[in-house]
């Protein structure tokens, strides 16, 4: 008797044990991997802005983010911020499907605090949440995202997950758009518009 008590407490254990693995495995699947591809979850970045104080990018859940690479220096970036720019006015403020408004993460590359923050004066670049280590290529953050060039950008979208890569001018807009909530056709517009339909299908017979 208590031999096959032991053997059912050992079946018992067992079971658990299963059933725990399988628990962790689902949860594990429905979890996004975190990384730099379209459909991962953005890796964390946390740095101080030119005034010292730390702002995270999972502080902006819940709004769309555009997380912008470049540096003062980057001839190529500076001559993208206007686009940059007119992109953060158009979208900051509109409807999204999922999400509470559209705002921008920019990280620079630069190494002297003065460069960088007269570049964003001049540029105009309006958004509250720049960031630097002022680590140039050595940054924690290019590390993380593995930028060897710039400008470099990912779209992310209220959950965190990354939907676009590298997005400039057009495809920029294009992007956002699709992400904007459409507003519905008034049935009474449908109808009305059916009524007419039928009258002018009455006046051909």
């Amino acid at each position: 008797m208590e031999k096959a008590s032991i053997i059912l407490s050992i079946g018992l254990v067992l079971m658990l044990s299963v059933y725990g693995f399988k628990l962790h495995d689902e949860k594990a699947a429905d979890e996004p991997t975190i990384g730099i591809a379209v459909g991962n979850q953005a890796p964390e970045l946390n740095f101080k802005n030119p005034d010292g104080e730390e702002i995270a990018l999972s502080s902006l859940r819940g709004k769309i983010v555009l997380i912008d690479f470049w540096a003062s220096w980057c001839g190529p970036c500076r001559k993208d911020n206007p686009n940059i720019v007119r992109v953060y006015h158009k979208y900051k403020d509109v409807k999204f499907k999922n999400a509470k408004g559209f705002t921008i993460y920019s990280v620079s590359l630069d190494r002297a605090m003065p460069n960088w923050k007269n570049a964003i004066v001049k540029d105009k670049l309006e958004w509250p949440c720049h960031v630097s280590d002022l680590k140039s290529w050595a940054s924690a953050a290019g590390k993380a995202y593995r930028v060897n060039s710039i400008p470099a950008s990912w779209l992310i979208d209220a959950n965190g997950i990354i939907v676009a890569r590298n997005l400039r001018g057009a495809a920029l807009d294009q992007a956002l758009e699709q992400l904007v909530k459409k507003p519905k056709q008034k049935s009474g517009k449908a109808k009305s518009s059916k009524a007419v339909n039928e009258i002018e299908l009455h006046m051909t017979k």
